[in-house]
Parts: structure tokens; C-alpha cells; sequence
């Protein structure tokens, strides 16, 4: 056993290598802005080698850091008049805290609500006078909460719920507002319920009850006009993700109808009469103008590539955080030009992603990926899966795989069975034979690989990082003669520990996928534990872990550890002072740093 102090060999001085600059350089989020002072924004930087929030006065050009904290912060919230920053305030990664807020022009961090204890958040709207605020909480136990706050007065309790529960968002005027529940014990799936600021009922939206098919609902938002009771949709009733309008108050319904593939969202533009469209497809994304009046759809034009989060301005610009696996992101606008452009170190551009389809067990599989520029094969190949798990890998930039790619690697991303982007059965898909199903899809990608060209088949490396690695660890257990290498960062690694010891919103998604608590379904979460395979690991394994972590708990990952330790099989371990992952650039290095340096040594 190692543990290692984050010094690998081979780290000394010399001239930084383009996938340091990757990391050190300054990236800015898409801004935020409030809704009656526009001029206002707030946006998230890791401009002094920690993300931290910033308020910035678009009318003077002045930017300041609002919030400086060891391990960064990244939760923050405007409020629609723009006086106050609302911020939350964990201990060091936990996500377990308080809100706080502070004047926009700075000022000392005040507590936002008295007498709510500290919680996770589940959930923030703020009303348009500034001292109107819904807040949601979740303990375990209480389970979920939510509050109204006016004026400074004490909070009034308008819901609670032993299953996970969040504010959706508050009206225009203050006097309705829409909370996603999974009442119903199923956590993939929320119902919606919009209640007067007294907690009354006023209308529930349930695509749950009734039929065979397990749907969801989404809160996108009220419409942007005083007295105006439409609230924007998000269903999958077609079989994938697309908004419609239910006026809450007469119980009308508006089937938008949008006639583009794959998963579709939206929001209001500001005057109400349109809405900004972003539609994913296939690992890629776009935007579009759709307009209540005529019913046309018109493409917001932008480069290809992915836009991860877009925004309609009261002008009618619309500004977008944009990138491609080559090209590093920036914040732009249809009006022309960069919206933030951070002074200091640009980021080298990385290769471009080639999409592969193979056919696996449950249909295609789409993976993306990324080899040295000229490189043919067979060359090391690092399998990078991603978290979530319902999430997706994109023709996006991330420096992690493009420190791979400069190292003479390729890559593979793989959208197995629970990525979202592909419709509703395939993201669902996994429910029951956990882990399993997914690491099915990776190894239909791993087997093309191979037979293409690609890859060596004695030089392949599984890795990934929260979902990813806790699939890293169970594909190392459960294919032991396949993987070379494995490297999991922040992992569930014994399940029926880490459910016990996870936060509460997180154990009902669990139970939602195994289909009960491991006292009910024993089984199922021992097959899909990678504790349960530990024995048969061959390949040398990496382990780093964020001693804070509520979402993969340290303890869970000892227990792995420490029958790593029993057996004398080759592993290290780089416990850092954080959660589920680090806010800090520096600390962001040198764990890619680590992993570089793992899989050069025992490949070699």
C-alpha cells in the first residue's frame, strides 16, 4: 500500500506543460443577472486559483470578488432586485450549511434566514423585492422542508416530506410557488405542486400515477409577468425531455410540439413572449427562438459544439457559455463579441472528439473520442467514464482528457445505458442490475476499440471520477483480466456503506434504482457493490477521496481500502481536505499529476 503525499515523480521544475495551463487558466460561468437591475450580474471564477463568486456592475465594468474562502465557493443566487448576493455557506466541501448574503456594492456576509438550522439545500427563490425568499432544506432527519421568509421574520414551514423534495420557483409577483416532489417514492421521477405562499394547494401535475411508464416533471419557470399563472414545463411523455405550458390556474396545458431530436429545455424570454430553446442531441447542443405568437421556431445561430447554459437578455441578445473538445470555454453573445474575457494565461487548445457508434446489449452506444493528433495505433487507452450517472459525456472541453490525449493517450468516453441525451428508456434503463448494465455498454466500446486499432488491449486504463468511479471499481472487480489500470476519484466503493452513510436525497435515488434499502433488497446491492469483488482486483488501483464527501462517504472507501490492504494488492490513496472534489486549482493539479504518474508507472 501507498499513500501518497501528492509529490509523484517527475513533478519538479521546468517549463509548464500545456495541460498545467489547461487547468491554470482563467475560466469564467455563464452570468447570472438580476431581473430588475440587469446591469448587475454574478458569476463564478477561478481567477485567483480558487472558484470563487463575483458581483459585477456591468454598467461601471467594476468586478469583485464576493465571497474567499480555502476551498472556494460556487452556490450563489442574485436577488431579481440586485441588492444582495445570497450565498452557501458549507464547511469545506460537506454541502452541509446556511445561506448567507451580503450587499451587491460588498459588505459583511450576514445570516440570510434566522432560525433555520444548517441542512443541505434543496432548492432557492427569491422574491422580486429582495426580502421574500423560499428555501428548501433536507436532513436526514427531517427529510425535505421547505420555508417562505418575508422581511426578515421568522421563517413559516409550507411543506415536508420524508422523500426528496426541492423549490422549483416562485411567481413573478410573489404569489404562487412550484415545488418538484417525489412523494410518490420514486426519485428519477418528480410530481409538481404549486401552493400560495401560505402552503395551500392550488394545482398538481403528476405524470407518475396511472399507466406503465414511470415519467418525469421539471420545474423551467414561471412566466416573467406580474399576474401571469403559465409555469414552463419540462415532461417526457414523447419519451425524452420537452417543455410545454400548463397555466396552473385554469389547468390548461400547451403542448409545444417541438419538432427537433433528443432532449429539449427552455426559459422565458424576459417580456414573456418567446421562449430560448436549448436542445441536446447526440453529445452536442443548440439554440432556438420559439415564439408564442406564431409558433415559429428560429435557430439562435452559434458555433458547433456544446452551449452549457444560455440566457435571453431584456435587449434580446442571447449570451451562451460555449466550447468544443478542441476549443476552450467562453462566455459570448448574439449581439457579437465576448461577454467576459479574464485577463492572465489562455488555454491551449486540445484535439477535436470523433464519434464512434457500436451496437451493444441495449441498443447503440454512442462514445466519443480523442487520440494525439497524427497518433495511430495500438496506443495506451485511458476509458474516462462519466458521473451522475444520469448524466453525459459532450463535444465539450475538459482539460482532464486533454491531459491524457498530450501524454500519448487516447481516450474513450462512453454514453452507456443511464446517460441522459438519449431518450427516456435509455437513461432509466439501469434500475435494478446497477453498475452492471452500464459497465455492459463499456465494454461493447472496449471490445471495438481493441478489434479497430485503437486501443492495446494490454494498456488499458478505466477511470473516472463520483459515478465514474464507483464504475471504475466495479468494472476492476468484475472484468480482473481486462483493465491494466484502474484510477476512481471520489467513489462509491462499498454501497451498503455508503447508503447509509450518504446524504439523504441521495438514498432515495438509490433506493428509486435498486428498488429498496439494502435490508429489503439485499441482493441487488451486494451483485452491484464493488466491496463484493474486491478479492479478484488484479490491476493496480488508484483511490482519491475527499474526506468531506456526503455523496461518496470516506468511510465506505476505507472499508475498500482496507481489504486492499489484507490482500497486499498494489494500490495508493490521496485523501484531500474537501468534498466531492475540490474548488481549488492547485489541488485539482496535483491529482491529475497523481493519476498521470500512477498509470505511466504501472503501464511501463
Amino acid at each position: 500500500m501507498t499513500e501518497s503525499n501528492g509529490t509523484p515523480r517527475g513533478a519538479g521544475g521546468g517549463s509548464m506543460p500545456d495541460w498545467e495551463k489547461r487547468f491554470r487558466a482563467p475560466r469564467v460561468s455563464l452570468p447570472d443577472w438580476a431581473e430588475d437591475a440587469p446591469d448587475r450580474s454574478l458569476f463564478v471564477s477561478n481567477a485567483t486559483g480558487t472558484y470563487e463568486l463575483y458581483a459585477w456592475d456591468r454598467a461601471t465594468g467594476e468586478q469583485r470578488r464576493a465571497t474567499d474562502r480555502p476551498n472556494g465557493t460556487t452556490d450563489g443566487v442574485l436577488s431579481p432586485d440586485g441588492e444582495w448576493i445570497w450565498w452557501f455557506s458549507d464547511k469545506d466541501g460537506d454541502e452541509f450549511g446556511v445561506w448567507l448574503r451580503q450587499p451587491f456594492a460588498g459588505g459583511d456576509d450576514v445570516p440570510a434566514v434566522d432560525g433555520l438550522e444548517a441542512s443541505y439545500p434543496a432548492g432557492l427563490a427569491i422574491g422580486r423585492d429582495g426580502s421574500t425568499a423560499v428555501v428548501g432544506r433536507s436532513t436526514d432527519e427531517d427529510g425535505t422542508t421547505i420555508h417562505v421568509v418575508r422581511g426578515g421574520g421568522a421563517p413559516q414551514e409550507i411543506y415536508r416530506h420524508r422523500e426528496s423534495a426541492g423549490v422549483g420557483d416562485l411567481s413573478h409577483d410573489g404569489t404562487l410557488i412550484a415545488i418538484e416532489h417525489t412523494e410518490h417514492g420514486d426519485a428519477m421521477h418528480s410530481a409538481l405542486r404549486v401552493v400560495r405562499p401560505d402552503g395551500t394547494t392550488v394545482a398538481e401535475l403528476d405524470d407518475t400515477k396511472g399507466g406503465s411508464q414511470e415519467l418525469g416533471l421539471e420545474v423551467l419557470g414561471f412566466a416573467p409577468v406580474d399576474g401571469d399563472t403559465r409555469l414552463l414545463v419540462g415532461h417526457q411523455r414523447r419519451g425524452r425531455w420537452e417543455p410545454m405550458v400548463w397555466d396552473v390556474a385554469s389547468g390548461e396545458e400547451t403542448d409545444l410540439a417541438l419538432d427537433l431530436p433528443g432532449d429539449v429545455s427552455a426559459e422565458w424570454y424576459p417580456d414573456g413572449s418567446a421562449l430560448l430553446v436549448a436542445h441536446s442531441f447526440e453529445a452536442r447542443s443548440d439554440l432556438w427562438r420559439y415564439e408564442f405568437g406564431s409558433g415559429t421556431l428560429t435557430r439562435v445561430e452559434t458555433p458547433p459544439g456544446t452551449v452549457s447554459g444560455a440566457t435571453a437578455r431584456p435587449d434580446g441578445s442571447v449570451e451562451y457559455l460555449w466550447s468544443s473538445a478542441a476549443e476552450p470555454s467562453v462566455v459570448r453573445s448574439t449581439s457579437g463579441g465576448v461577454v467576459l474575457d479574464p485577463p492572465g494565461l489562455r488555454a491551449p487548445v486540445s484535439v477535436p472528439v470523433e464519434d464512434v457508434w457500436v451496437e451493444g446489449p441495449g441498443g447503440r452506444i454512442h462514445a466519443l473520442v480523442q487520440k494525439p493528433a497524427g497518433a495511430t495505433g495500438p496506443l495506451p487507452t485511458v476509458f474516462e467514464v462519466h458521473g451522475g450517472p444520469t448524466w453525459h459525456d459532450s463535444d465539450s472541453f475538459a482539460a482532464g482528457p486533454a491531459a491524457w490525449v498530450d501524454h500519448g493517450y487516447a481516450v474513450v468516453r462512453v454514453n452507456y445505458r443511464g446517460s441522459t441525451g438519449y431518450g427516456r428508456e435509455w437513461t432509466d434503463a439501469l434500475k435494478h442490475r446497477v453498475g452492471l448494465i452500464e459497465l455492459e455498454d463499456v465494454s461493447a466500446v472496449r471490445e471495438w476499440a481493441v478489434s479497430s486499432g485503437l486501443a492495446d488491449p494490454d494498456r488499458l486504463v478505466l477511470a473516472g471520477g463520483s459515478w465514474g468511479g464507483y464504475l471504475t471499481l466495479l468494472g476492476v472487480g468484475t472484468q480482473p483480466d481486462v483493465w491494466a489500470v484502474g484510477l476512481a476519484a471520489v467513489p462509491v466503493a462499498d454501497y451498503v456503506t455508503a447508503y447509509h452513510d450518504e446524504m439523504e436525497a441521495l438514498k432515495a435515488l438509490d433506493r428509486t434504482l435498486f428498488g429498496g434499502t439494502p435490508e429489503e433488497v439485499p441482493n441487488r446491492f451486494t451483485a452491484s457493490s464493488p466491496l463484493t469483488y474486491v478479492d479478484e482486483v488484479k490491476a493496480p488501483v488508484y483511490i482519491s477521496a475527499g474526506v468531506n464527501d456526503p455523496r461518496c462517504p470516506i468511510r465506505q472507501i476505507d472499508n475498500y481500502v482496507d481489504r486492499l490492504v489484507a490482500r497486499g494488492a498494489t494500490h495508493e490513496v490521496y485523501r484531500y481536505d474537501a468534498g466531492h472534489g475540490s474548488l481549488v486549482v492547485e489541488e485539482r493539479i496535483k491529482q491529475v499529476r497523481l493519476e498521470l504518474d500512477f498509470a505511466a508507472r504501472h503501464l511501463s
